[in-house]
């Protein structure tokens, strides 16, 4: 198998909703190729990939890139009728618990967000996210790890929206201080905070180490706030680690991300503790 058949897109998730949709362009795709005249072989052979490719695309087994539609749709003559789904294989190509997590977040005001074991995703670099998920176990196969970090990657389009929502990141020490993939990545990754903490509706905090009492000990804490008033919770050390939105139970995670974010080095304090982590790198 060529490296271009590995190019060619991503595998459906069991049980994914998604799935429907991708078996349509499949079948779609089929029709296009056969009213064009061309087999399988020949249609593999224009688009530089391999037939068992474009077989697992045909019946909806493999999610195409959106590139692939567009060539395709050219080689075809298929009038933009492929290119029609090239955003829905693009949004297609994220697992599905990022699908959700970015729709909820495109939708929020406001982000309250505390991390303890690394740093939060919409914080990470391209290289920092690539080798912090190859340290998961079991390990993720080359294709899966590119769709994890590509995944990652367009969830940080919320800071470009507009109006942007508001941003609270709580970061304990240690994520600043273990050197993810090396020292370098690490470096540019620090880096990259200290411009992100620039943004006017970016608020981003250091919990310190010696901090020996506060309520961040059961995990991670999560908490986006919508316009009409609702909002969103999730934290590793209650309710299983599942997504919350009952007024009373967001109000536990509301008290405890304000206390950490009340012990932590104010803002300020934050970026000169960031600098001088970077300086001893």
């Amino acid at each position: 198998m060529s490296e271009g058949v590995d190019e060619a897109g991503w595998d459906v998730e069991p049980g994914d909703e998604i799935e429907s949709i991708v078996q349509a362009v499949g079948r779609l795709l089929k029709v296009c190729r056969e009213a064009a005249g061309m087999t399988v072989p020949e249609l593999a052979e224009a688009m530089g990939y391999g037939e068992d490719m474009i077989r697992k695309i045909e019946r909806g087994a493999r999610i195409p890139r959106p590139e692939f539609l567009d060539k395709a749709d050219t080689l075809l003559k298929a009038q933009g009728h492929l290119r029609a789904f090239m955003e829905d294989m693009r949004k297609a190509r994220y697992p599905k618990k990022v699908r959700e997590l970015a729709e909820l977040e495109e939708r929020a005001v406001e982000m309250l967000l505390y991390s303890n074991h690394n740093i939060h995703g919409l914080l990470q670099t391209e290289e920092y996210a690539r080798a912090l998920l190859r340290t998961w176990r079991p390990a993720y196969s080359p294709d899966q790890l590119e769709r994890m970090v590509a995944a990652r990657m367009a969830r940080k389009s919320v800071f470009e929206r507009s109006p942007s929502p508001e941003f609270s990141f709580v970061q304990e020490e240690v994520t600043l201080r273990r050197p993810i993939g090396d020292t370098m990545v690490l470096r540019r990754q620090l880096q990259h905070m200290l411009e992100v903490a620039k943004l006017p509706f970016v608020e981003l905090q250091v919990m310190p180490t010696d901090r020996a009492n506060h309520p961040g000990t059961g995990g991670r804490i999560q908490v986006l706030k919508f316009a009409d008033g609702a909002g969103m919770g999730r934290t590793d050390g209650d309710f299983s680690g599942r997504p919350v939105s009952s007024p009373r139970q967001l109000r536990f995670l509301d008290l405890r991300y304000g206390i950490i974010r009340a012990q932590a080095l104010t803002p300020e304090e934050s970026l000169a503790f960031i600098e001088q982590a970077l300086g001893e790198l």
